[in-house]
């Protein structure tokens, strides 16, 4: 209950009160002083006495639904409802009004309205947009306020300006919108007809034209079948010519107008003139040839003349619906073609013998034909003589001599190109084998000669090169020039291509005759022996799992024995025995069927390698020097994404996601460094410390001032330049593979 307006009785409406600004309500208008801010609210933005504020748009209050403006939410979202309304015909008897249907599109984003009246042909009144696109007033005497979604439903009336639209029904798109909205739709309305429309059709239908006019509609098969033509491949046996060899053809028939083209296939060398129709396209009648028909004869309608002359030297004609007198012929039809089928092609005999995939799957769709077994045509192709060669002549190589009996032009060789790409030598990769070999040989001046046999794979070559070595009279430097090598025993002068040394031939172990000269392969690089285990499917000798099976096929049954044996190697029980030994206890147990390269590999597979730490400020002094050189400094970018990343904001990221966000930074850094400086940046949990790691690399705050030597140790060698490093293997723990050989020992 409010107090009555007495004096002492009534609080202040202003206490708890904030805002007491006020609107600018008068202004000048061509320097004329009037009221300007009629929409204006008043003190403190509060609607003045008697005020009403009118809606601006049809949105969800504020607070509630999307947090997106309007022309976001709604974008591209309209409202179709379906209306009709009465427009009197003031000036004709006929009719007194008319029932014109229309569209009224509602656009959610602005709350504008368009009204559109579909065009009808031949109604002679302008049809088209009624209402442009705008924001339509509500009618008196709220002319001061639009349209919004609140004022649409099926089955009501709206009135836009002093027209009045009857609502009938919408699309499900906003019945689906406005049960959103919470709005109880009516059942929809019935569609009137205009009564001088329905008048009109009706009379329509009863008259029969006059003139002589019949409708063939020949669009509706050119629109559905416009570019579909089915294919058969057929044969006539031409009686009349001189070897009575059958004549190969190809039938089309277009789907879109019933007719048929024929082309002939004009073998090379076969005397016949090339041309470029065999029949051309039209309707092929299945009687044919039937004798000439007199002009006129043939026609798609019949003609009547009903009074002749008489009536003023003028004729009258009418259709004759009977075609009386008409000739009727018969065309070949899709129904009529299927391979085996023989047609009349103007007196010719053409049997359909096959056909492609489109014409199998259309009859197979339409007519249900799942047999589409090819007619023999064709007399099987003679075998082609083999090809053969001259044998090589000495001259050039055997592949140019080979391209001169190719063709008269002879062309040079061609190259593997693609091969040449993946194999040759890009950044630190060589992809050149190096094996190190000595003279088989039993000169005891060759005996102490060493070679550096360098295999090429991008082309397949070879070179060897050996050492100088002081006071032993021989000159060193090149000993055989680059170039690909043919394995010793073939027949110099043959018709078969010659058989060269491939990769495969080349392991620790094998014994090769260069020109002449037998080499034993007695070392390799440590390239080498990793390029060997990565391409482990080329090299039978590096492949881990091969050898295992077949050191396991050959000491299986000897299981407990070579326990033993291993077991006494190792006296002093540290589950390590050196390599010699190892050596001679592999070689004894497959008595010599094992090469030396397999031997390594396994030695390698199960080794103790050398192991030295690497100083951190070494590797960030190297990673920042990097990193200098090619100008990187988003250091603050970098350490932003890592904390996005870090969900739980626990200052550590697993190793993988660390070194992929780097990669996305292309960071120029090699990727085993990257590694080694992650993995020296994890805790106790295998998790890298990213501000750590970020700090470290960061050059410009962080810098190292100098870099630090690593010491390496030194490895026994021959004290020879160039030379292949030994293995760097000190021993094999052997439990682990007498464990993959013969499971674990219980």
């Amino acid at each position: 209950m409010a107090l009555p307006l007495l004096p002492g009785a009534s609080r202040d409406p202003n206490i708890g009160k904030e805002k007491f600004h006020k609107s600018q309500h008068w202004g000048y208008c061509n320097n004329v002083a009037m009221l300007v801010g009629e929409d204006k609210p008043g003190i403190g933005g509060e609607p003045l006495p008697g005020q009403k504020l009118k809606p601006k748009y049809s949105v969800f209050p504020e607070g509630m639904g999307s947090a997106a403006p309007a022309w976001v939410a709604f974008d591209k979202q309209v409202l179709s409802f379906d209306a009709y309304f009465e427009e009197e015909v003031p000036d004709k008897n006929q009719e007194l009004y008319r029932i014109r249907h229309c569209k009224i599109y509602f656009y959610l984003e602005d709350d504008t309205i368009q009204v559109i009246e579909p065009q009808v042909k031949n109604s002679g009144i302008t049809q088209g947009t009624i209402v442009r696109r705008h924001r339509i007033p509500l009618p008196p005497p709220h002319q001061d306020e639009f349209y919004t979604i609140d004022h649409f439903n099926i089955n009501i009336e709206v009135i836009l300006y002093a027209r009045r639209y009857k609502i009938i029904d919408c699309d499900q798109f906003t019945k689906n919108f406005l049960r959103k909205m919470g709005v109880r739709l009516n059942p929809p309305a019935g569609r009137p007809d205009d009564p001088y429309t329905k008048e009109r059709q009706k009379m329509l239908d009863s008259m029969k034209p006059l003139r002589p006019y019949e409708r063939i509609d020949t669009l509706k098969q050119f629109l559905e079948h416009n570019g579909h033509v089915l294919r058969f491949f057929c044969v006539w046996d031409d009686p009349e010519s001189m070897f009575h060899d059958p004549r190969e053809l190809v039938l089309h028939y277009y789907l879109s107008d019933d007719t048929i083209d024929i082309k002939e296939i004009t073998p090379v060398n076969s005397g016949r003139d090339a041309v470029p129709l065999f029949l051309r396209r039209d309707k092929l009648p299945k009687y044919a040839p039937t004798g000439l028909y007199q002009p006129g004869t043939i026609t798609s309608r019949t003609v009547l003349n009903v009074f002749g002359k008489l009536v003023g030297n003028r004729g009258r004609y009418i259709l004759d619906n009977r075609k009386t007198g008409a000739v009727h012929q018969e065309f070949y039809r899709d129904s009529d073609l299927k391979i085996g089928a023989v047609i009349n092609v103007w007196g010719r005999k053409i049997i359909l013998c096959d056909c492609d995939e489109f014409t199998k799957e259309y009859y197979r769709t339409k007519y249900g034909i799942e047999d589409f077994t090819p007619v023999p045509y064709k007399a099987p192709p003679p075998p082609k003589p083999e090809k053969t060669f001259p044998p090589y002549t000495g001259f050039g190589s055997e592949e140019d001599s080979l391209c001169s009996c190719m063709g008269l032009l002879p062309k040079p060789p061609q190259k593997d190109f693609k091969k040449f790409m993946e194999k040759d030598r890009h950044g630190m990769e060589s992809n050149v084998l190096r094996f190190l070999a000595k003279l088989i040989t039993d000169s005891p001046i060759d005996k102490d000669r060493k070679f550096i046999i360098s295999y090429f794979l991008s082309d397949d070559t070879i070179s060897v090169f050996e050492h100088t070595q002081r006071n032993t009279g021989i000159l060193g430097g090149k000993f055989l020039e680059r170039g690909r090598i043919k394995k010793p025993g073939q027949e110099l002068f043959k018709s078969e291509p010659s058989e060269y040394f491939k990769a495969q031939d080349l392991f620790v172990g094998a014994r090769v005759c260069f020109h002449g000269h037998n080499f034993l392969l007695v070392d390799a690089d440590e390239y080498t022996f990793n390029y060997m285990e990565k391409h482990a499917n080329e090299f039978s000798v590096a492949d881990i799992g091969v050898i295992l099976k077949k050191l396991k096929d050959i000491a299986e049954p000897r299981s407990r024995e070579i326990r033993q044996v291993f077991a006494a190697a190792d006296p002093e029980h540290t589950k390590v025995i050196e390599y010699d030994p190892f050596r001679n206890l592999i070689l004894s147990i497959t008595d010599g069927a094992f090469s030396e390269h397999e031997i390594v590999t396994l030695g390698r597979c199960y080794g103790v390698r050398d192991e030295y730490e690497m100083d951190l400020h070494f590797l960030l002094a190297v990673a920042q020097e990097q990193l200098k050189k090619n100008n990187f400094e988003n250091f603050e970018q970098l350490s932003a994404v890592l904390i996005y990343n870090d969900r739980e904001k626990c200052g550590v990221l697993p190793h993988e996601v660390c070194r992929t966000i780097c990669k996305s930074f292309k960071l120029p850094v090699a990727d085993d460094d990257l590694q080694a400086l992650l993995t020296m940046f994890e805790d106790d949990h295998k998790q890298v410390e990213y501000k750590k790691f970020v700090d470290g690399l960061n050059w410009r705050e962080n810098r190292i001032p100098a870099f630090q030597t690593i010491k390496v140790p030194f490895k026994n060698e021959d004290d020879w330049s160039r030379q292949p490093p030994s293995l760097p293997v000190k021993g094999i723990k052997y439990l682990p593979l007498l464990d993959d050989l013969f499971g674990k020992e219980e």
